[in-house]
């Protein structure tokens, strides 16, 4: 998974394909267990799927797209949230989740 830099952001957000950014803190212990899971998707996808925000570091965009906590998996597509995910469940329910978005 690859963080976002703050110069990076506006184009990340903005680009015309469905992005997947997982939104965090360092300092959440549920964070860290959704980042597991997330990683371990990453790996029956084979490939890099998700990107990572800490929200500290992106104040804006937080506000921006109305990010109420995190962990959030948040869904873009040009600029529009097509949807966010706050509870990351299991393994199985995320991959439900995110199956329909993954190309």
């Amino acid at each position: 998974m690859e963080e976002i830099k703050t110069t990076e952001a506006k184009k990340h957000f903005n680009a015309p394909q469905t992005t997947l950014t997982f939104v965090h803190s360092p300092f959440c212990g549920t964070c860290h267990l959704a980042r597991q899971m997330l990683t371990t998707l990453e790996s029956v996808f084979e490939r890099e799927v998700f990107k990572e925000m800490n929200a500290s570091l992106h104040p804006e965009w937080m506000q921006r797209y109305k990010i109420k906590s995190v962990p959030c998996l948040l869904v873009t597509s040009g600029g529009q949230v097509k949807e966010k995910i706050y509870a990351f469940q299991s393994v199985s329910y995320m991959y439900e989740k995110v199956i329909g978005f993954v190309e």
